[in-house]
């Protein structure tokens, strides 16, 4: 038996949705662009997982001093 060949209301709720998921997402790209812009550029050669840590034996954390 034939399907009806027009769209269906749920289709039209499927596109609407994915249309303003795309939409979302170009904002969110946006955004991630001007805060990249705006953001403070650190030095070359520096890797910031290790900026600040001196090499050699660190003080105890707070949960390892008795009182």
């Amino acid at each position: 038996m034939a399907r009806n060949a027009r769209p269906t209301a749920a289709k039209r709720e499927r596109e609407k949705a994915l249309s303003e998921r795309r939409q979302q997402k170009a904002a969110r790209r946006q955004d991630a662009k001007v805060r990249r812009a705006t953001q403070e550029r650190r030095p070359d050669g520096v890797d910031p997982d290790i900026a600040g840590i001196v090499p050699g034996p660190q003080p105890p954390a707070d949960w390892q001093i008795e009182e």
